[in-house]
């Protein structure tokens, strides 16, 4: 891939702040509560799984809203008509492994989402109603392009001694996302971009990357808080 094109610049920008969200989800998966965290992890990211949709869809509307004399807006309505779809659904999955371990699968459409998960999404809301569509794409390459390695739902489940049935979110999203990257990225690369365009999608991709720091930073805070439990420390 070229150095010079606007996807490789959008991937180098998350390249640089990567490291940050990466410490965070370890300090999760190597915790010694990890096998407690992992239902806390579930419910947070149903929160932040079932907006996929809704979000291609609200950036959809503005993007016909704008095609008329908006050549970039024209071009992405094709692509979040066509990948929109794809997404659906995938928030029952978390409700499934949730399921798989014994828990309500109704607890996320009960708890209100953390106003973190609310911070990391709700911003790409306002962008895309009052700035442009293609600011999502930036959250995407977060999102989308930083798919689990393979293994790593054998490796939760090594690590939580949890049903493996309780993990096919992850797995599936191994395979899933993969695919979705690429096509992303070709998209990027082949919209008639201006500069203002690339600093909106680096502006969203960024925001996403530290507000999922602070969503794994809150969960891995339960661990802390067990530990102290567990230690019979006081909280200071």
């Amino acid at each position: 891939m070229s150095a010079s094109t606007p996807s490789s610049r959008l991937r180098t920008k998350i390249d640089f702040a990567y490291p940050a969200l990466r410490a965070s989800s370890e300090r999760v998966w190597t915790s010694a509560f990890v096998r407690d965290l992992y239902p806390i992890y579930l419910v947070t990211m149903h929160g932040i799984v079932r907006t996929a949709t809704p979000l291609m869809e609200a950036a959809c509307e503005r993007a016909r809203a704008l095609s008329g004399d908006d050549p970039v807006a024209a071009a992405l309505v094709p692509y979040f008509e066509h990948h929109s779809p794809e997404e659906a659904g995938h928030e029952r999955w978390i409700l499934e492994d949730l399921a798989a371990l014994g828990r309500d699968p109704d607890e996320p459409l009960r708890t209100p989402p953390a106003p973190r998960v609310a911070e990391l999404v709700g911003a790409q809301y306002y962008w895309l109603r009052h700035h442009h569509p293609v600011s999502l794409l930036g959250h995407m390459a977060v999102t989308e392009g930083r798919p689990p390695q393979p293994g790593f739902a054998e490796r939760l489940r090594d690590a939580t001694g949890l049903p493996a049935d309780a993990f096919r979110t992850v797995a599936r999203h191994e395979q899933l996302d993969a695919g979705h990257q690429d096509e992303l990225y070709e998209l990027i690369d082949s919209l008639p971009l201006r500069p203002e365009h690339e600093t909106m999608m680096g502006i969203s991709a960024l925001h996403t990357v530290g507000a999922a720091v602070d969503v794994f930073d809150a969960i891995a805070l339960a661990a802390d808080v067990r530990d102290r439990s567990s230690s019979g420390a006081t909280m200071p």
